[in-house]
């Protein structure tokens, strides 16, 4: 597989209704940037493999908290999948075939495996968006939460105040919204998020721009992809694409923050089309 062939698979994904999005095959789809070969059918049939082993000490007849538990007791304790805190930013934490082989990810990549292995199973998880450090809980047991990056440890609300204040230094303020339940289409932008500041960190921009094509049919309504993706258009030498990106963005958004800059970026892209003529 590649981009030609997983792009719009992607897309179709992406105009499906919010609860059909595919969180695992979006995932997959979202790797294949990095392995274009990757079989997709095979990571699929990975996490079967681990719903059916865990299906033989699982009770998901159990309360809801007991089951999360013997799940978390079985991913956690029996496979063995851990929190990366030693290479947090490796980009092989953000793509599900990597964690699946390596049994280690980040919060939202292990919180993805919980819930594909709990809806496998019956056990209803849902993903929890608290800023930088994604949580998960049952669907129906409001008060406590699953932090997958810490072993599925549960938290109870002010845990996860406290949890929040240590990552964020204070910075974030804390309110109802750091638990509110993230949709599919939301999920998936924050992973495609977390590998867009890695690539750029790195100044990987053909991998950025491969990120961007994502959000841009992942999220349509947010312009600021499309302003972004021209920039990287730009940095790329692709001034076509620039122009068309950047001018799209300052036709369809009000004046804002950063209007001058982008006229001024989209006068470089024009003068760059002109040498190039």
């Amino acid at each position: 597989m590649n981009q030609l062939t997983y792009l719009p698979e992607f897309s179709r994904i992406a105009s499906l209704p919010d609860e059909q999005v595919d969180l695992a095959r979006a995932a997959l789809l979202i790797a294949s940037v990095e392995y274009p070969e990757l079989d997709i059918e095979h990571q699929l049939g990975l996490l079967d493999s681990l719903a059916a082993a865990a299906a033989r000490s699982i009770d998901a007849e159990a309360e809801p908290l007991v089951s999360v538990n013997q799940l978390s007791e079985y991913l956690f304790d029996e496979v063995g999948f851990g929190g990366n805190q030693e290479d947090y930013y490796d980009p092989r934490n953000s793509f599900l075939n990597d964690v699946l082989l390596r049994r280690v990810g980040i919060p939202i990549t292990l919180s993805l495996v919980c819930i594909e292995v709990g809806r496998r199973l019956g056990i209803q998880l849902i993903a929890i968006g608290m800023p930088g450090h994604l949580l998960i809980r049952h669907r129906d047991v409001s008060d406590w939460f699953i932090d997958p990056f810490h072993g599925g440890i549960l938290l109870s609300q002010e845990e996860c105040q406290q949890r929040l204040q240590q990552i964020a230094q204070a910075t974030i303020p804390w309110d109802a919204s750091c638990l509110v339940p993230l949709s599919n289409r939301e999920f998936v932008t924050r992973m495609l998020m977390n590998l867009k500041g890695i690539y750029l960190q790195q100044k990987d921009y053909s991998r950025t721009l491969s990120i961007l094509d994502h959000l841009v049919l992942i999220r349509p309504d947010s312009k600021q992809d499309l302003r972004d993706r021209g920039a990287v258009y730009f940095r790329l030498r692709r001034y076509q694409d620039a122009l068309d990106d950047l001018q799209t963005y300052l036709d369809s958004t009000a004046p804002a923050k950063d209007t001058e800059s982008v006229e001024r970026l989209l006068e470089q892209v024009r003068q760059a089309l002109i040498q190039e003529g």
